[in-house]
């Protein structure tokens, strides 16, 4: 490793309700691949997006090549050689490679795009990737592997001396990835400063130098990657403290029925056979790390996302469930981790959202039956403790939490017995949290059975009665609550199943 060639000392970053970043500090030197890992939401997103100028820093320094500086955009941190590589790639499928690699920067021959100097210059940069695409070819053309490296050597056209890469091998093959790790170890012998984010923790000691561990938005500590081990890593990554105590015990009642059984499930790339049961009165949570396909789990469960095979039981008999009709005529409901997108009409009243799932019961003919509508709704409000002035109140204007009631009311008015709760506190505070969680232990101990998935370990392991891990699509284990630790838990999380 060479000269330090980027510091971040100190960075502090607040937005309303939420401290993102908290006196945050991180140091990558010239020639080094140097992992940046925690776990959701401990702020990594949010420290690189300071960095390239996406967000502007409330406290902190940042020096870069010796000198003291703050970019305004990511095209001012390109300008100077800093340059992200996302894992979502921001190409465009109808234009050719080198038209992708050098969008808003073309080569120009008078008014006209040089076509022939950006295809050279295209070829100049694979050849120093030491890989063969061909500029000219249509960027929908190539597999996602290459699309990678076009992304790749767009940044490096930036003159790059400082390259992030988000989650690179996400969506690529073992091949790619191997392929991946040839060209960021020859960025790193001609001397770039590499940040690596990514959740595989096999990765980490292949391809980095140094790692650095960020926790619930502050600075955990940096270890030379050679001198530690996994188990070090994940214990800074999850060492906080647990001021909610968790479970200990199973509180599921004994000899509690199976009311769902999901039997070699498989649901495009991030569901691939997974099979669990779900008793009466339990909340069986779900757990693992971003991309682990818990949701998209819970999205075919539902009917939301096609199925392409395995089977679904509800109290012992087989059930077909092509779409959320047909999930809800069956008894689930789903409580979505973006509430704003698919679990609430923010433009409607509390009145209006509660009995969304269930019109039938309140209209007649073409009519809607106010009065039963609004005895109901204020029933919910009563029952869960709903903060608003009244039913009629917009939804838009009501608090996070208290929108994730009225979702919840939604689906008690369904009366569905099986409900899935996806990231069911977050971007709401503490204290709504707890009313929540105190909502949920009702609902079990009334006989809801819950599936709850959450990103957050101290919820897991306070919530669940079982926990299902799962990591890169596949179920990688299953828990009682008894047996349950943070520790055990992260290493079936990026326990990867071949």
């Amino acid at each position: 490793m060479g000269e330090v060639i980027l510091t971040m000392k100190g960075i502090d970053k607040s937005f309303p309700g939420v401290h993102a970043l908290d006196h945050v500090d991180l140091e990558v030197r010239k020639g080094e691949v140097h992992a940046l890992m925690g776990e959701n939401g401990a702020g990594k997103s949010t420290l690189m997006k300071v960095l390239t100028g996406i967000y502007k820093k409330d406290s902190g320094t940042i020096t870069y090549e010796g000198k003291e500086v703050e970019f305004h955009s990511t095209r001012e941190a390109q300008d100077a050689g800093v340059v992200i590589v996302h894992q979502e790639l921001n190409m465009l499928g109808h234009l050719t490679v080198a038209q992708n690699i050098f969008i808003g920067r073309e080569f120009k021959k008078g008014i006209r795009i040089d076509d022939k100097k950006m295809n050279e210059e295209a070829k100049k940069l694979f050849d120093r990737m030491h890989i063969d695409i061909d500029p000219k070819e249509t960027m929908s053309n190539l597999t996602v592997g290459k699309q990678q490296m076009c992304e790749i050597a767009k940044a490096i056209s930036h003159e790059a001396k400082v390259i992030i890469f988000d989650e690179p091998s996400a969506a690529l093959t073992e091949a790619e990835i191997e392929e991946l790790f040839k060209i960021i170890r020859d960025l790193r012998d001609q001397g770039l400063g590499i940040i690596y984010i990514s959740h595989r923790m096999d990765e980490i000691k292949v391809i980095t130098d140094r790692v650095t561990v960020m926790r619930d938005g502050a600075y955990v500590g940096t270890l030379i990657t050679k001198d530690c081990t996994k188990d070090d890593i994940i214990n800074m990554m999850v060492g906080r403290v647990i001021y909610e105590d968790p479970k200990t015990q199973n509180m599921t009642p004994e000899g509690s029925p199976v009311v769902l059984k999901v039997d070699h499930l498989n649901a495009g790339k991030m569901v691939q056979d997974v099979s669990f049961e779900l008793h009466k009165g339990e909340v069986l949570g779900f757990s693992g790390l971003m991309g682990a396909g818990r949701t998209e789990t819970m999205r075919a469960l539902f009917g939301a996302d096609p199925i392409d095979s395995g089977d679904i039981y509800i109290n012992g008999e087989k059930v077909i469930i092509r779409s959320p009709q047909d999930a809800v005529k069956h008894g689930i409901g789903y409580l979505s981790e973006d509430r704003k997108r698919f679990g609430i009409v923010v433009q409607k009243s509390v009145a209006e959202n509660t009995t969304m799932a269930d019109l039938d019961e309140f209209s007649n003919g073409p009519f809607i039956n106010k009065k039963k509508e609004k005895e109901v709704a204020e029933k919910f409000v009563k029952e869960l403790d709903t903060k608003t002035p009244g039913v009629d109140q917009l939804v838009i204007n009501l608090s996070g939490g208290n929108q994730q009631k009225v979702v919840i009311a939604k689906w008690l008015t369904k009366n569905c017995d099986i409900l899935i709760f996806d990231e069911p506190t977050r971007g709401i505070d503490v204290g709504a949290k707890n009313e929540i969680y105190k909502l949920m232990n009702q609902l079990a101990a009334e006989g809801k059975a819950i599936i709850m998935v959450s990103s957050e370990m101290t919820e897991i392991l306070r919530m669940s009665d079982r926990i299902v891990v799962m990591c890169e699509g596949k179920k990688t284990g299953e828990l009682d609550i008894s047996e349950a630790t943070q520790e055990n838990i992260m290493n079936m999380a990026t326990r990867e199943i071949s």
